[in-house]
């Protein structure tokens, strides 16, 4: 059993970026899949830019994401900061704001979920 916390950092500026993103989105999926595996897959910083380009339908990755976009949430303030706030709002992704409007990874740790950051 393991317990999962994919961090999504990167942006969408480059192919390396795309890289990472596709990488969070098949580690997510892989948890998923297998019996007794909680994952989060979180979108924070420059990350959060990638919720309306994987809801887009047209995207390559699309179903990728679509597969594990239950288990994903984004930083509240990452996603004002970047400009994305109404995508993820309209997305319908739960935001995070539980220390100072991120995400609390403490919590995470504390409740024994290994963090993983692409």
């Amino acid at each position: 059993m393991v317990n999962a916390a994919i961090l999504v950092l990167a942006g969408t500026e480059s192919h390396a970026d795309t890289g990472r993103v596709v990488n969070a989105l098949e580690t997510a999926t892989e948890c998923k899949e297998t019996d007794g595996d909680d994952v989060e897959l979180i979108f924070d910083g420059a990350g959060t830019q990638w919720i309306a380009e994987l809801e887009d339908e047209d995207s390559d990755y699309h179903e990728l994401y679509a597969a594990v976009r239950d288990d994903a949430s984004a930083c509240d303030f990452c996603a004002g900061a970047f400009g994305v706030g109404d995508a993820v709002a309209d997305a319908g992704v739960v935001t995070l704001d539980d220390h100072d409007g991120h995400p609390s990874i403490r919590s995470l740790v504390a409740e024994n979920y290994e963090i993983i950051t692409f």
